[in-house]
C-alpha cells in the first residue's frame, strides 16, 4: 500500500490515504469517476503489472451507501455485513441468481451498483459469499465489510 500511495501521489493526486492492506484508497481528484477509474487502472497495470478491477465511488455516493443501510436492522456484526461495489448495475437475472443463494438467516439486497449481504454465520461456508467474491461475476466488483465501508467514509 505505501508503494501504491506513492504512485498515486506521483501522478498528482492529492490527499491520498490508504486503509488496511486490501486496496482501499481515498483521494482527491477533479477527474470524473470514469476517468479516475481508467487512470488508476492504467497506473496499476503500468507500475505494478496487475490487471485488477478498480471501482470508484465519490464521497457522496459512499455516503448514500452508508445512509441506505438496507440490512441495518438485522446486521449486528459489521464484519459479517458486506457491501459489494459493482462497476455497473447488474442485470436482473444475476440479482435473482444471487438472491437465491442466500441460505438460512442470510439476507441479500441489491440497490443500483451495490449489493448488500448479511452473513450471520460468517462467509466461510456461504454460497452467496463465494459467488460475490468470484472474479467471474461478470462485471467489475469489489467487496468490503461494513466496518471498512464506514471507516472509508470517515476518511
Amino acid at each position: 500500500m505505501p508503494k501504491l500511495r506513492a504512485a498515486l501521489e506521483d501522478e498528482g493526486f492529492e490527499d491520498v490515504r490508504t486503509y488496511v492492506q486490501s486496496g482501499n484508497i481515498v483521494l482527491s481528484s477533479p477527474l470524473t469517476p470514469a476517468k479516475l477509474t481508467a487512470k488508476c487502472k492504467r497506473l496499476i497495470a503500468d507500475r505494478f503489472g496487475l490487471d485488477i478491477d478498480v471501482i470508484v465511488r465519490t464521497r457522496a455516493q459512499l455516503a448514500a451507501v452508508v445512509k441506505r443501510n438496507p440490512l441495518g436492522d438485522v446486521a449486528t456484526d459489521p464484519k459479517r455485513y458486506q457491501v459489494t461495489f459493482l462497476a455497473a448495475k447488474p442485470k436482473r437475472e444475476l440479482v435473482e441468481k444471487l438472491a437465491a443463494l442466500a441460505a438460512g438467516k442470510e439476507r441479500f439486497v441489491a440497490h443500483g451498483r451495490e449489493l448488500y449481504a448479511w452473513h450471520p454465520a460468517g462467509v466461510a461456508r456461504s454460497k452467496l459469499w463465494a459467488r460475490l467474491a468470484d472474479r467471474d461475476l461478470g462485471l467489475g466488483a469489489t467487496s468490503r465489510n461494513w466496518a471498512t465501508v464506514t471507516k472509508l467514509l470517515e476518511l
